[in-house]
């Protein structure tokens, strides 16, 4: 290891503990050497995605949360009602490292060619475990970023980036034209919005408010519906009626939405039908829950024909279903668009002590547009 590269550095970790309390603090983790094939990265930029909050956060109800440690190690404890205790049974009392991707400099690489062609270089990493001033990976879990490319330019390189071209894949594979998408406002929604226009795909955008409405027409979007409107149901036809789309990726989960979209569908197609059928369209529908901004039941209304389906759409499951190479071509088309399609924007960069602060959490937690903050570790 260099004698100019710490043997320790601060990680956050989340804990639930058997009590039925979560715990966040910050830990001097070991830092460790680089073997032959990997290399070792000062993280200075690493996002605060819905998917981070998952695990940060798991079922503690935050509105009780307390602060406690040191200055320089703070802590944070919630409680987690007893109803709730069960679906944390897989990780109680295991102080689990936080943050799925992130970018930073590598200042250590290991002797192969690989690791040692990467020393000095800005890279970004899905690897976990981000929210850490240093990580050590396999040189080939990195993505080389062009020369002049900030950390935090890069910091969201993969799980909006790839989630959203898997979207369109996932479209293309599963022989849709179009398709639809909710909180479709957010950094993620926004890149599909750019991918589409670049691609020539017809996109139908769900939002929930006429500012978010605005902000995707300003970029260019064309089919915008607001689920807070009047006329939303008829809205929504409409628009399917245009794109002629019948797949959807919902971020919201619970509550009618995904039931309201294959009504939609299903009446949209029953327009364009020539003849009737009693168990409606013989086109298949297909709603995929990828997120969970409202965690309540999902529900159904059973008046969307015979010809449906609704499910889960996981970005790792996608990245193993169409193989390394086309994973690694969504990849270098992320680097090359990283400033343009993929740029992301942040209300608020903060350090992991500020992470851990009662205040920040009650922004950042709320999942917002526009709000959505980024951890740099170094600072």
């Amino acid at each position: 290891m260099s004698q100019s590269t710490p043997r320790t550095g601060l990680s956050l970790r989340s804990l639930i503990k058997a009590s039925g309390e979560l715990e966040l603090s910050l830990v001097d983790a070991e830092v460790a050497a680089p073997g032959p094939q990997d290399v070792l990265i000062r993280i200075e930029a690493s996002p605060i995605n819905p998917s981070d909050l998952g695990l940060l956060f798991g079922a503690a109800d935050m509105s009780t949360a307390r602060a406690g440690g040191t200055a320089t190690h703070p802590v944070v404890t919630a409680s987690v009602s007893e109803r709730l205790m069960k679906s944390m049974a897989g990780r109680l009392d295991q102080a689990m490292p936080v943050g799925n991707e992130g970018s930073g400099v590598v200042v250590e690489a290991g002797d192969s060619p690989e690791a040692q062609a990467l020393l000095g270089r800005t890279v970004a990493v899905m690897g976990g475990a981000m929210y850490s001033q240093y990580r050590t990976v396999r040189a080939n879990q990195c993505l080389v970023l062009p020369e002049g490319t900030k950390p935090a330019e890069a910091a969201s390189c993969f799980v909006n980036p790839l989630t959203a071209l898997g979207m369109v894949e996932t479209m293309r594979l599963e022989r849709h034209t179009a398709l639809v998408h909710t909180a479709a406002a957010s950094n993620l929604g926004q890149m599909l919005n750019k991918i589409c226009l670049k691609d020539g795909i017809a996109l139908v955008n769900i939002v929930r408010s006429s500012e978010q409405a605005q902000l995707l027409r300003s970029i260019g979007a064309k089919h915008v519906c607001d689920s807070t409107a009047a006329t939303f149901a008829d809205d929504l036809t409409q628009a399917l009626v245009e794109t002629g789309a019948t797949i959807a990726f919902d971020a919201i989960g619970g509550g009618r939405l995904a039931s309201q979209i294959l009504t939609c569908m299903e009446a949209a197609l029953n327009k364009t039908a020539k003849e009737y059928s009693r168990y409606g369209s013989t086109t298949h529908k297909q709603v995929y829950i990828y997120g969970g901004l409202d965690i309540g039941p999902t529900e159904i209304n059973r008046n969307v024909g015979m010809y449906w389906g609704i499910g889960g759409w996981l970005l790792t499951r996608f990245l193993v279903r169409i193989g390394s190479p086309a994973a690694a071509a969504l990849r270098a088309r992320v680097a090359a668009e990283l400033k343009t399609t993929f740029a992301s924007s942040y209300a608020r960069e903060i350090s992991l002590r500020e992470a851990l602060g009662i205040d920040a959490i009650a922004v950042y937690n709320k999942r917002s547009t526009g709000a959505k903050y980024l951890i740099n570790p170094s600072r």
